[in-house]
């Protein structure tokens, strides 16, 4: 069964990155061919091999950092690359991990705007090239107009986006304005049939079933992208925008 259309994903490490694209690929699940970001080449190679392993689906690795002119290379690469060719993009998911610690008066200036830039500015840049190519693909029309759904684009956040703690000044920051960008984009894009959705991730994440997992201690990564397909399928009639998550005995 040939893929059913492309995934992309920024922040594809080792751990919950990986578990999220294994079952976007996988032919029992998503079937997507998927595209995978991430700043590490070494990594990336071995990340995108492990879950070559698990799918006939292509599984191909971009080098990329957040920054706009990486990300613009990055996605021009993946619009010509061969195993793409025909594929509509379905869904985008911005997994970038970011974490800050200190004493605020330990703070500089450039630290923390670098915090906002890397992540919040990479969110944005990593946005705007997955709305131009879903529009590229299938047109401007809107769903008042005839339009049909277009994709789904992600972002993981953390429960940082809802509310932060001392010393986490930069990382409660960053991570509230990524989740006010994508509520922005969703009042925006929805009318055209781009869902955008936050979410709320509270917990460790492990790419490995185990004990902790099934009782609930720890996430786990493919039951993260099983969630993850599942926002990439629902229709206009009724789709979500923000989504809270954790394990069942996760406190919060």
């Amino acid at each position: 069964m040939p893929p059913r259309g492309l995934a992309i994903l920024i922040g594809a490490g080792p751990s919950s990155g990986a578990g999220v694209a294994r079952i976007l690929a996988h032919p029992s699940h998503g079937n997507f061919a998927v595209a995978l970001l991430a700043r590490n080449p070494e990594n990336l190679a071995n990340t995108a091999k492990g879950i070559q392993a698990s799918t006939p689906n292509p599984v191909i690795g971009f080098p990329s950092d957040t920054t706009p002119e990486k990300l613009s290379k990055a996605f021009a690469d993946i619009c010509s690359h061969g195993s793409f060719r025909d594929l509509t993009l379905r869904v985008a998911v911005y997994h970038v991990k970011h974490a800050s610690k200190k004493p605020f008066l330990e703070e500089t200036y450039q630290d923390f705007t670098d915090s906002l830039n890397t992540f919040v500015g990479g969110a944005m840049a990593f946005s705007q090239e997955v709305i131009k190519m879903l529009f590229a693909q299938q047109g401007h029309t809107s769903l008042a107009e005839g339009g049909f759904k277009k994709g789904t684009l992600i972002f993981t956040g953390t429960l940082g986006a809802m509310r932060t703690n001392a010393n986490f000044a930069a990382y409660g920051g960053t991570r509230s304005a990524a989740r006010s960008l994508a509520q922005a984009l969703a009042k925006e894009y929805s009318p055209a049939g781009i869902q955008v959705v936050h979410t709320i991730v509270n917990g460790v994440v492990k790419n490995e079933e185990s004990e902790a997992t099934r009782s609930g201690k720890t996430i786990s990564a493919e039951a993260l992208g099983r969630n993850y397909l599942w926002l990439s399928e629902q229709e206009p009639s009724l789709w979500t925008h923000e989504l809270d998550m954790r394990p069942a005995q996760e406190k919060f």
